[in-house]
């Protein structure tokens, strides 16, 4: 299969990403001693290289909880949330062993034979345990592997983990109930600078059904790493996304039509705001494009959790902000149908589901 040219690299030229038959992970294939390029499935022409910045938000959480300072805090998450749609938080009161349990228990699953893997190879989008890898086609009918191996869960309303390793269920149990306190905290501190009363938020986005899904990435090391992606340009459906990595960088944003290295510190976690949070703040809130790169020295492993509303949720720009603003700038769109033709058709007619949602001045 030929390369993709640069050309078509852009997040536009996507045309959807389906699940392959999971024959033998991307692991057992990078841990290959003879592999010396990337065989041409994977092939996607790219420029990995990115800008460093200093002026990525940092957010202090435990601010929000002290009476002097939360004001300020609320206006920080959403100023950050405005000009950047990526933030550093620190200080969120999830503890770091819960963090390092969950990235050890997820390393062990990716360390099972490939024989225990398969049963739960992805088989449909909407499958609540599912792993492998997706192949990803463009509008111009071109398609490639991305160079990474996934593990998916449904974890709220209902739980579901693979059965090994067995510690796995203990652990992300208790960090997707404290990443889900933590999501809705932050969505109430976005509507409250808003002046979106709580309970108009909890009724309308169904906060107490939201949905919550866990994913695993690992990246091993790749020989060309400037002919491979691990995650091609995208935004997350949701509210908001939280990431932990093991210490190695590889996601890049977009910032001002360029791209920057999302560089974060120990214990802290990387928050993006995704599409679901621009549509519901009628697009005062950026859900911005990010992507993952890899590297040829050391494997990368990223640990997401998509905080969404309800499935069942349809969500649209707040009547208050349509009211305040003359008109709604989004469709509004049930939560669980906009995930589905993300994960099954993400680029209609060459464009990005959220930009199809925009609606434009004639």
């Amino acid at each position: 299969m030929a390369s993709i040219t640069a050309a078509d690299q852009d997040l536009s030229s996507i045309n959807s990403y389906q699940p392959f038959e999971y024959d033998t992970g991307l692991k057992v294939l990078a841990d290959s001693s003879n592999l010396k390029s990337v065989p041409s499935k994977f092939n996607y022409t790219n420029q990995p290289n990115a800008l460093t910045s200093d002026s990525i938000p940092v957010i202090d959480f435990s601010a929000l909880t002290d009476p002097d300072q939360r004001s300020k805090a609320i206006h920080d998450i959403a100023k950050a949330c405005q000009e950047w749609g990526f933030f550093i938080l620190v200080n969120h009161g999830i503890p770091e062993e819960l963090m390092n349990a969950v990235s050890r228990a997820t390393k062990e699953f990716f360390n099972l034979p490939e024989g225990e893997k398969k049963q739960y190879e992805a088989k449909g989008a909407s499958d609540p345990i599912k792993c492998g890898n997706f192949n990803v086609t463009t509008t111009s009918n071109q398609t490639f592997t991305l160079w990474r191996d996934y593990l998916k869960l449904y974890v709220h309303p209902e739980f579901h983990c693979p059965l090994k390793p067995q510690i796995l269920r203990e652990v992300l149990l208790e960090y997707s109930q404290r990443t889900r306190k933590l999501a809705r905290e932050l969505v109430e501190a976005v509507s409250e600078t808003l002046e979106l009363e709580k309970q108009y938020v909890d009724q309308v986005l169904k906060l107490e059904s939201s949905f919550q899904m866990f994913a695993a990435n690992f990246y091993p090391p790749c020989p060309q790493p400037d002919q491979a992606i691990g995650i091609p340009p995208h935004t997350d459906p949701g509210l908001f996304t939280f990431l932990i990595h093991n210490g190695v960088a590889g996601l890049q944003i977009q910032h001002d039509g360029q791209w920057f290295n999302a560089e974060s510190p120990r214990n802290s976690i990387l928050v993006n705001v995704a599409d679901q949070l621009e549509i519901f703040t009628n697009g005062r809130c950026k859900s911005v494009m990010h992507r993952a790169v890899v590297n040829s020295e050391r494997e990368r492993m990223s640990i997401v959790v998509a905080n969404g509303p309800s499935s069942e949720a349809v969500v649209g720009p707040a009547a208050p902000l349509v009211k305040r603003d003359g008109r709604a700038f989004y469709r509004p769109m049930k939560y669980e149908e906009y995930v589905v033709s993300q994960l099954t058709k993400s680029r209609l007619d060459g464009k990005p589901i959220l930009e199809q949602m925009k609606i434009h001045d004639d």
